[in-house]
């Protein structure tokens, strides 16, 4: 058990009694099947009322998931878009019933300006070069998070959907950079965020009251930020959604 999940054990032990909650564990190269994936999520959830997700890699070898698909595109957005996908119907009832607007907080990357565009016939190809695989990937996050928001306000659900840049955290999730990471991490510490900080913008849109009822938007230190044009062409996220659906089904 990491440190991490003994420290949300103990905080709901003594803060949220009466939480319910659940550890996923998955690598992030294992399958996408729908089937076992859905089984292993809902299993024992009545209800979702939170769905962060901020797990990834960066700038990591080239590499297939168990599936064929790039591990960065794989990781990054289809496993949360799988995610989303089981999730969000029963979040939209639990929102109903319980009262209270369920929350979808996805992770963006300002390097999404390193690829604006997709062609899904060779996006696995283009892949190849590390930096653009986890631009491809970040800006995936963005176009789905935009397009879920607009499915999600058609519905009338009670479900707000927002992506966010943590900023530059001293984590370890560039260690597959270059071998001279460590010296790099032990000097950039002193001019990125602390673990604490890099939080902070995540836990505002995912719990704040003032975020209430705003949906569809980016965040960066706390605040709305503007996105790029390519990051906001909904055309290109309708693509992308088709695409993620076949890869999941």
């Amino acid at each position: 058990m990491t440190s991490g999940t003994k420290t949300i054990k103990r905080r709901r032990k003594t803060q949220r009694p009466h939480a319910m909650w659940g550890l996923l564990r998955r690598s992030s190269s294992s399958g996408f099947s729908p089937s076992s994936t859905a089984e292993e999520v809902t299993a024992g959830i009545d209800g979702s009322g939170l769905v962060a997700l901020i797990t990834g890699v960066c700038f990591v070898p080239f590499k297939l998931s168990e599936d064929g698909i790039e591990l960065h595109f794989a990781t990054n957005h289809v496993g949360h878009f799988l995610l989303t996908d089981l999730l969000i119907e029963k979040m939209k009832v639990t929102a109903i019933e319980s009262g209270k607007e369920g929350r979808v907080v996805m992770i963006k990357d300002e390097k999404t300006d390193l690829y604006k565009d997709m062609t899904f016939n060779y996006i696995f190809l283009f892949s190849l070069v590390r930096f653009l695989a986890y631009g491809q990937s970040k800006l995936a996050n963005i176009l789905h998070s935009n397009l879920l928001s607009s499915h999600l306000k058609e519905q009338d659900a009670k479900v707000i959907v927002n992506s966010l840049h943590p900023g530059a955290v001293a984590t370890n999730i560039l260690h597959h950079w270059c071998p001279l990471y460590g010296a790099i991490r032990a000097i950039g510490k002193y001019f990125v965020k602390g673990v604490e900080q890099g939080a902070a913008t995540v836990c505002y849109v995912a719990l704040h009251p003032q975020v209430a009822g705003v949906t569809g938007e980016y965040f960066s230190d706390c605040n709305i930020t503007e996105l790029k044009s390519h990051a906001l062409d909904m055309d290109l996220a309708k693509r992308l959604w088709d695409f993620s659906l076949s890869l999941i089904r």
